[in-house]
């Protein structure tokens, strides 16, 4: 037996399509999980083609005669707007509450995420409603594919396309920076690998020893510098496949990169 899908109606409450009178539906706004904001292209588009999709509405449970909307709050202010006095609408007539949810998060958490601030508005509102407990997992897996401004995405690639630091080859104090062979590299001396090879094998062997080692400012920036940029070799590889990412990795992974995008204007700041 197929379980029905939380986000989609249940079979038993897809109701019918019809034209419902404006004044009817009622303003209560229950079920609106994405702020109504400018819809006036909306409305410049229903009025070029038309209401192409429906709302969806139930009968109001505390106002009989009316209609309680459960998804399309926008397209009802852009019919409003143009001064419409019905909407195209799919009626519920038997909605439970739960059931309801599913319909008003739908869009919000699968087809058009909302963006991060508001992912955090929406699961705080229903952690404290106590409502649809099981779109706790959905809000996660929606944060993943939030959109990222565009302001801390130009940062991010620029911090992608900075090129390697140059690092030259150590010399001892008062010898000239060594140069390469005009051959080539030179010939690998076997003897001498293995022989390495074995030191390095008996120091793995030994108990690790409480040896502070002294790093100066310059080496610690010329590391971190090299293992930044090794790290955004990886971040440009997984962006190049974040779609076949599991949610949780890439959950992991924005992580990581949000606190980065916070630690950079302190350091912006400190070099300023």
């Amino acid at each position: 037996m197929e379980h029905e899908p939380r986000t989609t109606a249940p079979a038993h409450a897809t109701g019918a399509v019809a034209f419902v009178p404006l004044a009817a539906v009622d303003d209560d706004a229950t079920y609106r999980v994405r702020p109504e904001g400018d819809v006036s292209h909306l409305a410049a588009s229903i009025g070029r083609l038309g209401q192409l999709s429906p709302v969806e509405l139930r009968p109001h449970p505390t106002a009989p005669g009316r209609y309680q909307v459960i998804a399309g709050f926008r397209r009802l202010a852009a019919l409003r707007m143009l001064m419409r006095e019905r909407v195209l609408a799919r009626i519920h007539e038997r909605l439970e509450d739960d059931d309801a949810w599913g319909i008003a998060l739908a869009q919000a958490l699968l087809t058009e995420p909302l963006d991060g601030e508001a992912l955090l508005a929406l699961r705080t509102r229903l952690a404290e409603s106590g409502v649809a407990p099981w779109a706790d997992e959905l809000v996660d897996e929606a944060r993943v594919r939030a959109p990222v401004e565009p302001e801390l995405r130009e940062r991010f690639f620029a911090f992608l396309e900075a090129g390697a630091p140059a690092s030259a080859p150590a010399s001892a104090p008062g010898e000239p920076p060594s140069a390469e062979p005009e051959g080539g590299t030179p010939p690998v001396d076997e003897d001498a690998a293995f022989e390495r090879e074995l030191e390095a094998d008996e120091a793995e062997r030994e108990p690790p020893g409480e040896v502070e080692v002294e790093v100066t400012p310059d080496e610690l920036a010329e590391d971190v510098a090299r293992r930044l940029w090794e790290l955004n070799q990886d971040l440009a590889l997984a962006a190049g496949a974040w779609a076949e990412l599991p949610p949780e990795g890439r959950h992991q992974i924005l992580a990581q990169a949000r606190w980065l995008a916070a630690l950079l204007p302190h350091l912006e700041g400190d070099d300023e």
